[in-house]
């Protein structure tokens, strides 16, 4: 075959010619680099119960590559050097994962936290106050954080007056000064009548007063090695948007907002001093009451006792005076500490607290305690403040309501007042079960307060609150009941068109009722606020139906219902004795919970689950309520993607689930705009409005989400009508940033693709839907994008479009 080919001609070649001087070369004409694309990185941020870093990253081995033992960055090992290697990370970012998990539930200590539940919950009413009108409320808005503080503050007096009536009245007072209690307890014998030094009640007052004053510590201490853990922690200079800094932009944009040092510093002052000043009251009211009516009475102790009550009211002054003197500052990040209040607050009144105990302790023959102390009409000044103080905010809720309505906002606006109800019904459970148990306890069979007792037991008040918790659990049991019956018929009617929404299956009635369940018990989460304003408003009204029948008779319900027919005797007997049980019961139960927490990771993995959504806040109400770990994860994550973004250019994608959601929206409003750009923002089963823009509108509202959508083009959402917890964050917005509902399960039968019968995923594993790949890429598709579209230091235009659709802000200086 080669054979036949014709032979190739050759071209003569010519001769060159030899010059004398070599010529120039030619001039290489200029290569242009070749087009790189920017590193990408995609850092995924977990949601409640946290995860370890192999679940996030899909591999076991990682590394660390910023942050210590309680929350940092892990990255697979292979991608340790990714930024030396851009090379290897074409078309796919770098995956990285914030773990944060460990901020909520650490050492065994965190289970001293469920102490603190109250606290928290009255924390969360500062927040879930209604959406403030620009700059035309900033009065009524103070006037709300007040009253917030000030319920807060009467929370702390409750818990420490609960101690008080164990230690004083019921120990040292009651079973110390009976002889046949103190007889059958020997460690109690030495504070008997005859039994020595001791056995004088006002030195018995004096030994009970350790036991309050040293919980009022505790809580000091927590709060103070908390605080220098959280709050103590300053924000990065210069992170937030010059538009928020100014205090125009949305709250949780200003430069102040996480970082509650000052504040908390001062709360923390005002509310040890009020324990310290709650405990020497306890003991300095028996005491001037016996000097000023015993017969042969001395003057001296009786001026003093004067004296030492002058200055108590005056200190309780000074404690209220510091509590609404001041709120938060957020336009910026204050580093001020008022040192009077700190120190000399406190100091003061331990000081006064010594000088009550000493006089307390000064011999006073003849003294002998019969009854009970006055504790009745101190829990019962508590408790109508507290219904006095939630009535006052629900009607300044309203009116900031009314003035910015607000259609998706809890309750028309009273989330808040409604929140502030349940946790003053909280302190008031555990601080009567409290007293409740003891009180049993020590009377052996009989019941306290009734007539026969050996002794008279803990205040009345307390043995209402006891009677009204088994109604209070029948209306729980009823409302349960009804929202079953609901479920149930949603279940049935959504049944019917399930199969529709898989073309070409077949209908199967066991599987349609299984995937119809799950969307109608997702969909109670709706109905949520309206059983939280049930149980609010009859704690209410059952709260002032005990405080009526304690004052009126002064019984008891047993011994009040004498006489009034056999039938409502028989209920009032069996309210008060079940009641009695059922916060024993629970008391119990409460400490073996926390017992287990302190020795069982496990156990303690799951109180930090409940206090994911509860501790996001800051403290902005209550001193001693857990900490805010958003204070140390959002400027975690801030720093991270502004650092990243600086020294490499390249884009970043944060993809936040469930509660990761949140901390990744609150990061990107502290971005400053230049790192905004390069950002996008990927969120899945996000309860960004669902959840906390229903409960805290003024701060994850329909206003302020689209205040974020505008100045954050690249965002999307996903979620499933399965999900309990997440759902459409804009849903005014169309398709522009949600997707969704995602089919779940993703099959309906079997088939080639899926041989299995598909799970039912909820609220878990949105990764592994192939929606999440897919706008994952497009975000960062349209980043880049952006980034050829916008000159250099100028923003894109569609930010500023989007932006001037945005509802206006609160005003600065009024976060209340």
């Amino acid at each position: 075959m080669l054979e036949s080919l014709p032979p190739r001609k050759s071209s003569p070649r010519p001769e060159a010619a030899v010059p004398d001087t070599p010529l120039p070369k030619p001039p290489v004409p200029k290569q242009p680099p070749a087009p790189t694309t920017p590193l990408a990185l995609e850092l995924l941020v977990h949601g409640v119960a946290g995860a370890a870093p192999g679940e996030l990253l899909g591999d076991p081995r990682t590394v660390r590559v910023s942050g210590d033992s309680t929350a940092a960055v892990f990255r697979r090992t292979e991608d340790a050097d990714a930024e030396a290697h851009p090379e290897r990370y074409a078309g796919r970012p770098v995956p990285e994962a914030y773990c944060w998990s460990r901020l909520t539930s650490g050492n065994g200590a965190r289970a001293l936290w469920l102490l603190l539940l109250p606290f928290m919950v009255a924390n969360l009413a500062h927040w879930a106050r209604p959406a403030s009108p620009a700059r035309t409320a900033p009065r009524a808005v103070r006037a709300y954080g007040v009253l917030v503080r000030i319920l807060a503050l009467s929370l702390t007096v409750l818990l420490i007056a609960a101690a008080c009536e164990v230690a004083l009245d019921l120990f040292a007072w009651q079973c110390a000064g009976s002889g046949a209690c103190a007889a059958s307890r020997s460690w109690l014998r030495f504070l008997a009548p005859g039994g020595g030094w001791w056995a004088e009640p006002g030195r018995r007052l004096a030994l009970g007063a350790l036991v309050p004053a040293a919980l009022t510590g505790l809580l000091w201490y927590l709060s103070n090695r908390t605080w220098s853990a959280y709050e103590s922690q300053p924000p990065p200079a210069g992170a937030a948007d010059p538009d928020a800094a100014s205090g125009t932009g949305p709250a949780l944009g200003r430069p102040g907002f996480w970082y509650g040092r000052r504040l908390v510093a001062r709360l923390r002052a005002a509310h040890t001093a009020a324990g310290l000043l709650t405990v020497a009251v306890a003991v300095s009211v028996p005491t001037a009451r016996h000097d000023r009516m015993a017969a042969a009475g001395v003057p001296v102790l009786e001026a003093l006792g004067w004296a030492t009550q002058a200055l108590l009211a005056a200190g309780a002054l000074a404690v209220a005076w510091v509590v609404c003197r001041r709120g938060r500052a957020e336009v910026r990040a204050d580093h001020h500490l008022d040192r009077a209040a700190v120190t000399l607050l406190p100091g003061a009144c331990l000081a006064l607290l010594l000088g009550v105990l000493v006089h307390a302790c000064w011999a006073r023959p003849g003294w002998t305690a019969t009854g009970r102390l006055p504790g009745d009409f101190a829990f019962g000044v508590l408790m109508l403040g507290q219904g006095g103080c939630v009535l006052a905010l629900a009607a300044v809720a309203r009116y900031l309501h009314r003035r910015a309505p607000d259609r998706p906002a809890a309750l028309g606006g009273l989330g808040g007042p409604a929140v502030a109800m349940l946790g003053c019904a909280l302190g008031g459970v555990m601080s009567g079960g409290v007293a409740q148990r003891v009180a049993d306890w020590l009377d052996g069979g009989a019941t306290p307060g009734a007539v026969g007792a050996p002794l008279p037991g803990p205040p009345v008040l307390l043995s209402w609150q006891a009677a009204v918790l088994p109604p209070l659990l029948l209306v729980l049991a009823l409302l349960a009941a009804w929202f079953a019956v609901r479920g149930a018929r949603a279940r049935r009617r959504i049944a019917a068109g399930v199969a529709a929404e898989y073309p070409g299956e077949t209908p199967n009635g066991p599987r349609s009722r299984r995937i119809a369940g799950a969307r109608a018990a997702a969909a109670l989460t709706d109905s949520a606020p309206w059983f939280v304003a049930a149980v609010s408003g009859i704690t209410l009204l059952l709260g002032a139906g005990a405080l009526a029948g304690a004052w009126t008779g002064g019984l008891v319900p047993g011994e009040a219902a004498r006489g009034s027919g056999p039938l409502l005797e028989a209920a009032a007997r069996t309210a008060q004795d079940a009641g009695s049980w059922l916060i024993g019961l629970g008391f119990v139960l409460f400490v073996t919970w926390g017992r287990r927490a302190y020795r069982d990771p496990a156990a303690r993995r799951t109180i930090g689950i409940l206090w994911d959504v509860g501790t996001f806040w800051p403290r902005a109400a209550h001193p001693f309520a857990p900490p805010c770990y958003a204070e140390r994860a959002v400027p975690d994550l801030t720093w991270r993607m502004t650092g990243w973004t600086g020294r490499t250019g390249g884009r970043l994608v944060i993809s936040g689930h469930s509660q990761g959601s949140v901390l990744a929206a609150a990061a990107v409003w502290q971005l400053p705009p230049a790192v905004r750009r390069r950002v996008a923002l990927l969120t899945y089963g996000s309860p960004l409005a669902r959840l906390y823009g229903r409960w805290f509108p003024a701060y994850f509202g329909p206003g302020p989400l689209t205040a974020l959508h505008g100045e954050l083009d690249c965002w999307r959402n996903l979620w499933r009508a399965t999900d309990p917890i997440g759902g459409p964050v804009l849903p005014g917005a169309g398709q522009d940033v949600d997707r969704g509902p995602l089919a779940d399960p993703i099959a309906y039968g079997r088939s080639a693709e899926h041989p299995l019968p598909a799970p039912i995923l909820g609220h878990s594993d949105y990764q592994a839907d192939p929606a999440f790949t897919a706008e994952r890429d497009a975000l960062l598709a349209r980043l880049e994008t952006a980034e050829g579209a916008a000159l250099p230091g100028q923003r894109p235009a569609f930010s500023k479009e989007r932006a001037a659709r945005a509802a206006p802000a609160d005003p600065p200086g009024t976060a209340g």
